[in-house]
């Protein structure tokens, strides 16, 4: 196996622990999860969740601890909020969903490797909620 594909595996590991660790936070706060990882030609919506009537469109960002480009929070630019707008709006249109109350968040999560005899590789080291983000 090459660096490539050892980078390339590590960041989907991170990447699905984090969304795994998003959604387990958000079912604590009382948001119901309506879609996870909803995708369309344009791309791909991390987490649909409502809470009361609004319809959450969530972000998931998440970064090793320590690393080397930037903070999970930075990662998402002015063209990642954008793109997630667009795909929002063809999931809206898809789902009839036309005239529905839509926030979107970010969670940005920092993660941690564990050591020692964990079957977790990773721990949340930091987890930042940040509600109507763009």
């Amino acid at each position: 196996m090459n660096n490539r594909t050892t980078r390339t595996d590590t960041r989907q590991a991170i990447g699905k622990f984090g969304e795994e660790e998003a959604v387990q936070y958000l079912k604590k706060q009382g948001y119901a999860i309506v879609h996870r990882n909803w995708r369309c030609r344009m791309g791909e919506l991390d987490i649909v969740a409502k809470s009361e009537s609004v319809l959450i469109v969530v972000e998931v960002r998440t970064r090793r601890a320590g690393g080397r480009f930037g903070t999970a929070v930075e990662s998402v630019d002015t063209r990642k909020q954008l793109q997630v707008r667009s795909i929002a709006e063809v999931y809206l249109s898809m789902n009839k969903l036309h005239h529905t109350a839509l926030r979107f968040d970010v969670i940005a999560i920092t993660a941690a490797a564990v050591q020692g005899e964990s079957l977790e590789p990773y721990q949340v080291a930091e987890l930042k909620h940040i509600e109507s983000a763009f």
